[in-house]
């Protein structure tokens, strides 16, 4: 089938040699010389995909929870940089934190900022256990980055940032000193920090907090609701939030899930270093991996990566591209292979 064209467009068109009709194809944007090609063409006759519709973002990681001493998430700015999305988005855990020192914690935050500046694009931050982890950390958070929950709207899609430490939990005892002696230990004694991590994770108190339910504040319900009532007509509807609430609903969240039910949405949460892909009644509820957080076990989603999303028309085009497949046009250097090819707990 050939696109209808108005025949004063055709003639310009053609005039011009800007027109590829050959299947399905038109673009204005596209030229070619038709003596030199007058019947079959070296092509295929799929569309060009170029839309004002479309738009790209990247989302990203934890960087922390145990940062690896290869600096994976600060390598990554500059691959963001090649890729050119239009903004990225982060799932929480920026700094170590679990402290309740402000200018420790200002400091972390300095370092973040130092990386996050050599970025060429916007970068939404969302609130994780680390970031936010107690009230001095949550008094940090707003002073350097205002609200830890907040909406925007880009090309006629609402992006939510949720925030899933509301209140904070808990910390496990002894948890900044862990995580000050296993980032020592990446150094020193590598083989002792594995060991370490995997003891962590087998401790009760740590596997009883991953399977406790994700609560949200009636505050926090009666922003969500509204703002979707505000938001209503767009075309789609992004949530982020750090823990992903939806691996052991609660009533709240399941509350949340209601008011999403009759629009086209995505959930997008981070928390535990591994990537995983949830189809919740028809909607799509993904677990990034880490970009430099410490990998909490071996598996096929275990990997410093980043993910590359296409909106169209109708609806997310989602890829995943592991970090270490992204290198500028000098090729790939083999000092970073460290950064990338690394295992979790065993």
């Amino acid at each position: 089938m050939y696109k209808a064209i108005s025949l004063p467009k055709l003639n310009a068109l053609l005039l011009t040699g800007s027109v590829l009709l050959s299947g399905s194809v038109v673009a204005a944007d596209f030229s070619y010389d038709q003596q030199m090609l007058p019947g079959a063409k070296p092509w295929s006759d799929a569309e060009f995909q170029k839309s004002s519709e479309n738009f790209q973002f990247v989302v990203i990681g934890d960087r922390t929870g145990g940062a690896n001493q290869e600096h994976t998430f600060a390598l990554a700015m500059n691959q963001l940089n090649l890729l050119q999305p239009e903004f990225v988005i982060n799932v929480g855990d920026l700094i170590e934190g679990y402290s309740d020192d402000k200018a420790e914690l200002n400091a972390e935050w300095d370092e973040v900022d130092k990386m996050l500046a050599e970025l060429e694009m916007p970068f939404f931050r969302t609130p994780g256990n680390h970031d936010i982890a107690n009230e001095v950390a949550q008094s940090v958070w707003r002073d350097r980055h205002g609200a830890t929950r907040y909406h925007f709207v880009y090309n006629d899609t609402l992006f939510m940032v949720l925030d899933s430490e509301d209140p904070p939990r808990e910390a496990p005892e002894g948890i900044k000193e862990k995580l000050e002696l296993y980032n020592e230990l990446q150094v020193t004694d590598p083989a002792k920090a594995q060991a370490m991590l995997a003891e962590f994770m087998e401790d009760e108190s740590v596997v009883a907090g991953l399977a406790k339910e994700i609560d949200f504040g009636e505050d926090q319900l009666a922003w969500i609701k509204d703002t979707l009532a505000q938001n209503a007509d767009v075309r789609w509807t992004f949530l982020f939030l750090h823990e992903p609430a939806w691996e052991n609903a609660s009533d709240s969240f399941k509350a949340i899930q209601k008011l999403l039910k009759k629009r086209d949405h995505t959930f997008l949460a981070g928390h535990l270093h591994y990537y995983d892909y949830d189809l919740i009644k028809g909607h799509e509820h993904i677990t990034m991996g880490p970009a430099g957080a410490s990998f909490h076990h071996d598996g096929p989603g275990n990997v410093d990566h980043i993910m590359w999303v296409t909106m169209t028309e109708d609806g997310p085009e989602i890829a995943n591209i592991a970090l270490k497949g992204v290198f500028d046009r000098k090729g790939m250097d083999p000092s970073l292979f460290g950064a990338y090819d690394r295992k979790g707990a065993e």
